[in-house]
């Protein structure tokens, strides 16, 4: 004999099967997909590890490689760039190896720095990566003979804002601050008085923003007239550039006011 069941009273009890089914194996599990969903859509855990990309050390590729002549103050500046490192939060890796310039290392910087680079020193598929880092939001920073490098580079002219034509003896000079509320100047009185060797210029980019300009009557030798700026800086193809005419002499990299210059630029191209 069979028992006839309606249709609808069927139905509810397979709904409450199911559920008595559902709770029985989430109180039986260890998290629950109900919890796992509040997890994944919870946003604290995406703030925890912006936080630590933000306070990761920003780390720096210093660039050595001569082509040229080679300026004696280049170990100096290593050592520096590394001094201020400690003291500041950032890390400092020095290479003369052109072939580190691949897209997968440049991926670990944030800041690519030519320390008196002289000559040829990139490899024509090393331009193209350094052009795409500098696209890709990267930043430049170019020390004394940085200037004296890549003469048949036209991108790179524009990077570095201008090419070295010639310089006379080392002397003192007197630089007037352009730009007094920069992180490189702000520590500057409306001039700086200065031991080093002088560029002349050619081929300035008129994009650039000037920071020190030399006063040519205070010094023999200069050739670029009123305006004969010696630090600068810009926003270029999608990144930053920063450029300083200083740093010839290894006594520069014991003077307070080149450190901190040094310094600040760095700081803008980390953008901190």
């Amino acid at each position: 004999m069979y028992t006839s069941i309606n249709l609808i009273d069927f139905m509810n009890f397979v709904l409450k099967s199911s559920l008595m089914i559902t709770l029985v194996a989430c109180t039986s599990c260890g998290s629950s997909k109900i919890d796992q969903q509040v997890v994944l859509n919870d946003r604290e855990p995406f703030k925890v590890s912006m936080s630590k990309v933000k306070n990761a050390t920003p780390q720096i590729l210093v660039f050595t490689k001569t082509a040229g002549y080679r300026h004696k103050s280049i170990e100096k500046g290593v050592t520096t760039l590394k001094e201020l490192g400690v003291q500041h939060n950032f890390g400092i890796t020095q290479t003369e190896d052109s072939l580190a310039f691949t897209t997968v290392n440049l991926k670990k910087y944030q800041l690519v720095l030519f320390l008196s680079t002289t000559g040829d020193v990139l490899g024509s598929e090393q331009q193209k990566v350094f052009e795409k880092y500098i696209e890709n939001g990267g930043s430049f920073l170019g020390v004394h003979a940085a200037t004296d490098t890549e003469y048949e580079w036209p991108w790179y002219n524009k990077l570095v804002g201008a090419y070295f034509e010639s310089h006379p003896d080392q002397q003192e000079a007197i630089l007037t601050v352009s730009t007094p509320n920069h992180e490189s100047t702000a520590h500057l009185g409306s001039t700086w008085t200065h031991f080093d060797e002088w560029y002349n210029f050619k081929n300035l980019n008129p994009e650039i923003q000037v920071l020190l300009k030399l006063d040519e009557t205070s010094y023999v030798g200069g050739k670029n007239g009123d305006h004969h700026p010696i630090a600068w800086f810009h926003e270029f193809g999608g990144g930053r550039a920063f450029y300083t005419g200083l740093g010839h002499t290894e006594a520069a990299y014991d003077d307070a006011n080149f450190r901190q210059h040094l310094l600040g630029g760095i700081l803008w191209c980390l953008k901190k």
